[in-house]
């Protein structure tokens, strides 16, 4: 084999890379789209060689790694060092980034050069920002005319969590609702690539997907959504103490792991590990 068809063959091989355009074509096709987040290349390899079409880096990291009862003082440095090593992981998903709190609410200039420095430094295909209204628009519309991709976020914005006081679901009102379903189709107007629509009413989450060209991608909102997104986390039961009803868990790792540690503590205190097999 001469190296021009190795080099074909070893580009056959390789896995086609999601991007915003393969999106819009599952949505149209009807093929539902699978989210994750990650936060390490890790995880970010398992998920990506099972066929996990988006992963997240989220800013729930500050919940979930640093202890953090809320996502706000997660900074923009961490979300750039947790998505070079996602990217890292990943041969196939398409890798998004949450902008932290205040990295994108201060000016538009600051928010371009802060979804700039995500995207170059920490190598990310997107940036997702949350809410709706004319301003957040105004920053969809100046990102994507640059070059840079954005998801937006509706619904449950967790950064927003001082000004609405709790978790409760959102859109539960007509007027709210209403509001929610004016900012998804502003966003899509301003050029946004998807929309992930959080804790909203399974039926509202339908009318917004079927108004929508764009992929809407649900964590608490119902079925009728053209993908679903989790924190791995609590799919996976390692955030034994969070029980949300949208989430499904798939394993209950916290309990494994701790059994396996205890499993483990016990040899090293009775000397049967290391044994003489695993010793040189």
């Amino acid at each position: 084999m001469n190296p021009a068809q190795s080099q074909e063959q070893a580009a056959a091989e390789r896995p086609r890379r999601v991007t915003t355009l393969r999106l819009r074509q599952m949505k149209q096709a009807g093929q539902p789209i699978v989210c994750l987040t990650a936060y390490d290349a890790l995880m970010a390899r398992l998920f990506d060689e099972v066929g996990v079409d988006v992963i997240l880096v989220g800013d729930s990291l500050g919940n979930v790694f640093q202890g953090h009862e809320t996502t706000l003082p997660v900074t923009l440095d961490e979300m750039i060092y947790h998505t070079k090593a996602v990217v890292r992981g990943v041969r196939r998903a398409l890798v998004v980034t949450d902008m932290p709190f205040m990295s994108y609410q201060v000016s538009a200039e600051e928010a371009l050069r802060n979804a700039g420095r995500i995207m170059k430094e920490g190598g990310a295909g997107a940036v997702k920002l949350e809410g709706g209204g004319e301003w957040i628009a105004e920053l969809v519309l100046r990102m994507t005319s640059i070059g840079i991709p954005v998801m937006g976020h509706l619904g449950l914005t967790p950064q927003s969590i001082h000004q609405f006081g709790s978790y409760r679901a959102r859109g539960t009102e007509p007027r709210e609702a209403e509001q929610i379903f004016q900012d998804a189709q502003r966003l899509q107007e301003a050029g946004a690539f998807a929309i992930v629509l959080e804790k909203i009413p399974a039926e509202l989450a339908r009318r917004i997907t079927a108004a929508l060209s764009i992929p809407t991608i649900g964590i608490g909102a119902g079925v009728y959504c053209d993908g679903q997104v989790l924190v791995y986390t609590d799919m996976l039961g390692l955030t034994m103490e969070f029980r949300p009803r949208f989430v499904r868990r798939y394993e209950n790792l916290a309990e494994r792991i701790q059994q396996a540690v205890a499993r483990y503590a016990d040899d090293v205190r009775s000397r049967r590990f290391p044994s003489e097999e695993e010793s040189y």
